[in-house]
């Protein structure tokens, strides 16, 4: 047999340690990831009679009960916006973030036989199920072009922005999302606790009140999170109102943080997922 009729093998080892991500690796996976990224949005809205339409209605929902309860009833403060825009521009990226939380946490566990019997790049499942849920956060940019033009509020050049919030998010939403996917494989309570955690943390980000209201003392500590800088930088860009970069730079920080950390997780654990799945 000549040199040139001798077969090329590829031997694929577990990685230890702190791994970098191998971002070429992810790129030739990339029509994995369109696929699964496709499955995912198909699988949301299977069978369902409103289909994308949960993409408003949940949202839209939502808002005017906080609007009844919070803007009406207890007359929450919302700096002088209508309640209801006020807390809709706040739903829209944080139902995005728990949404993504929710379903990469899942994503390795509910891929546990491709897990097991094919080899690709872990991190496409979480990858492909925060970019699937990207269509439910455009689907409801349209209750805001809505609620804009309703309430003749015209937005200022702070909506140019707007791309730096939405990276911001992601970053946030891939790191945690990483870490937690991660996590579930080894303690599936994870999945359980998640939905309580995801709860309690609506009432740490000013979903239903402004940021001003929180006392100066505890501010400091508050902006860390990120969904503080992108909640606000949202209300502020489309209400054509100053950016309050000094709330959205240490959430920029810290979600950067996140997402660094929360690949370097991923790969450190990956050498174990189709063991434990």
């Amino acid at each position: 047999m000549s040199s040139s009729d001798k077969l090329h093998y590829k031997v694929i080892e577990p990685s230890s340690g702190w791994k970098m991500v191998d971002f070429q690796e992810l790129w030739r996976y990339k029509d994995l990831l369109y696929f699964l990224t496709l499955r995912g949005i198909k699988a949301r809205y299977a069978q369902s009679i409103l289909g994308v339409s949960w993409a408003i209605i949940q949202p839209l929902f939502t808002t005017l009960v906080f609007t009844l309860v919070f803007g009406g009833l207890a007359k929450v403060d919302s700096d002088g916006m209508p309640y209801v825009l006020f807390s809709y521009l706040a739903l829209w990226p944080w139902n995005y973030f728990s949404g993504t939380l929710t379903e990469s946490a899942n994503s390795l566990i509910q891929n546990a036989n491709m897990i097991t019997k094919v080899y690709f790049p872990r991190m496409v499942l979480p990858l492909s199920a925060i970019l699937s849920k990207m269509l439910d956060f455009t689907i409801a940019f349209v209750v805001v072009l809505g609620m804009l033009i309703y309430f003749k509020q015209i937005p200022g050049w702070g909506v140019l922005f707007t791309p730096l919030l939405i990276i911001q998010l992601l970053m946030c939403s891939l790191g945690i999302g990483m870490f937690l996917s991660a996590l579930a494989v080894k303690y599936r309570d994870v999945k359980h606790a998640l939905t309580f955690i995801v709860q309690l943390l609506l009432y740490a980000a000013p979903v239903v009140y402004s940021t001003s209201a929180v006392p100066e003392k505890y501010l400091g500590w508050y902006i860390l999170n990120p969904m503080v800088g992108v909640i606000e930088g949202f209300r502020a860009a489309f209400l054509d109102r100053p950016m309050p970069w000094e709330w959205i730079w240490p959430g920029t920080i810290v979600s950067l943080v996140f997402f660094i950390f929360g690949m370097f997780y991923f790969r450190r654990m990956e050498r174990i997922f189709a063991d434990v799945a």
